[in-house]
């Protein structure tokens, strides 16, 4: 029986919309083979979000989230098919969970394909630079060090990337996996097209008069 590992099945799952001991199952099936797993999927009526792909999503609504007593804003847009589906609750509750994750996780890209060149190699750059210097990896092959910057790679989309992000009110799912459980349960496409995150006073420099009221009371006067 062949290897499936939880990368592979998380893949298949955000790939057709399945749960995740259909796409386990399927890929024991399939012996492995990806292709043949989704196949398996749509045979059984399983692979729902898979049959949403390239239908346009030009409706949906701009959800709003105001945390902390008006210290941190978010505005985030979410696109679905049709405005019914826009005003109905499951989307509604759904563009909120978004806001408030964004507001809370403070993401700086929606997808992957947000990323940009320079930003991934100065990332492989200083994670290159961590594992070299780390003790544990001395004498290491490059292919190891190699492994372990894709890794760490890896880790930093799960901290910046939207749809990569661990969801907060249910950490066992990522971002993207919640959406297309949504795509599952509506039957439509749906995707998060931009957000704004707002921190108030965030790349502001304090007034002198209030720093130095701040010394004087760490002094005690």
């Amino acid at each position: 029986m062949a290897d499936i590992t939880a990368a592979a099945i998380k893949a298949l799952r955000e790939k057709t919309g399945a749960g995740m001991m259909d796409c386990k199952k399927a890929l024991i099936e399939a012996g492995g083979n990806e292709e043949r797993a989704i196949e398996i999927l749509r045979e059984r009526g399983l692979a729902s979000a898979k049959k949403k792909e390239g239908r346009v999503a030009a409706e949906g609504v701009v959800g709003s989230y105001i945390h902390m007593g008006g210290k941190v804003g978010v505005l985030v847009e979410v696109n679905c098919e049709t405005d019914f589906a826009a005003r109905s609750t499951e989307f509604q509750q759904l563009v909120k969970d978004i806001a408030m994750h964004i507001a809370a996780a403070e993401p700086r890209h929606v997808s992957r394909d947000e990323v940009t060149t320079e930003t991934l190699d100065k990332e492989r750059e200083i994670a290159r630079a961590q594992a070299k210097n780390d003790p544990k990896n001395a004498n290491k092959p490059d292919q190891v060090i190699d492994k372990i910057v894709e890794g760490r790679l890896n880790k930093f989309y799960e901290e910046f990337v939207l749809l990569d992000q661990p969801f907060i009110k249910d950490p066992a799912k990522t971002v993207g996996e919640l959406v297309t459980d949504k795509i599952a349960q509506t039957g439509e496409t749906i995707t998060i097209r931009r957000f704004a995150r707002y921190k108030m006073g965030e790349g502001l420099q304090k007034r002198e008069d209030d720093f130095g009221d701040e010394v004087a009371k760490l002094a005690g006067q």
